[in-house]
């Protein structure tokens, strides 16, 4: 009789050892990178004219054309973003959400929960609620940050839907004088689809 309730001791013990670790909760955000993917991919089949002015320090102004099949090269930095559906890329990043009165519209936040080795610190959603016809995206926004021992390089990138996007580069090396490039692309801003 001892013997049996050692051996049931010990298994029950076992079972609990086992146990698995209690899963963490999945993330369910939104891929702001599908979301310029399909801009991308409208553009490539549109005939707008796509035109990229570009500042540097807000003196220098060089404007120029852009062909579709030049295009998805310019946004590149839109392109590389991290994916967010993705769970390995989630897990890294919290989410917040408000309301702006203001505005008229839901803010969806999505910022790194520790400041890793992720050089993009916050992707955001401006989202304008309609019942009648669905939820319509009009801007994201993107913070990257590379801080290392070749410098400093922040860049700050806007993409209205439909109509243009606008990165603004900020560049510090060591024993340098900052330097703010500003470079918008725009292809619909008239609204016209």
């Amino acid at each position: 009789m001892k013997h049996s309730l050692l051996a049931l001791a010990i298994a029950i013990l076992a079972l609990n050892s086992c146990k698995e670790k209690p899963k963490e909760e999945e993330k369910k955000f939104i891929s702001v990178l599908s979301l310029i993917e399909k801009q991308v991919a409208h553009i490539d089949t549109s005939l707008y004219p796509i035109i990229k002015i570009e500042y540097t320090d807000s003196l220098h102004k060089d404007t120029t054309y852009i062909n579709r099949e030049n295009f998805r090269a310019v946004a590149k930095d839109f392109l590389d973003i991290p994916d967010l559906s993705e769970q390995k890329v989630a897990r890294k990043y919290k989410e917040e959400t408000m309301y702006d009165n203001l505005l008229n519209r839901v803010i969806i936040i999505y910022s790194l929960i520790k400041d890793e080795d992720m050089e993009i610190k916050k992707q955001e959603l401006q989202v304008t609620p309609n019942i009648a016809t669905g939820d319509q995206v009009n801007n994201i926004i993107i913070n990257r940050v590379i801080n290392n021992r070749d410098g400093y390089l922040e860049k700050k990138m806007l993409w209205q839907m439909d109509k243009c996007f606008q990165v603004i580069t900020t560049t510090r090396k060591p024993g340098e004088k900052e330097i703010i490039t500003t470079t918008k692309v725009t292809w619909n801003e008239d609204g016209n689809q």
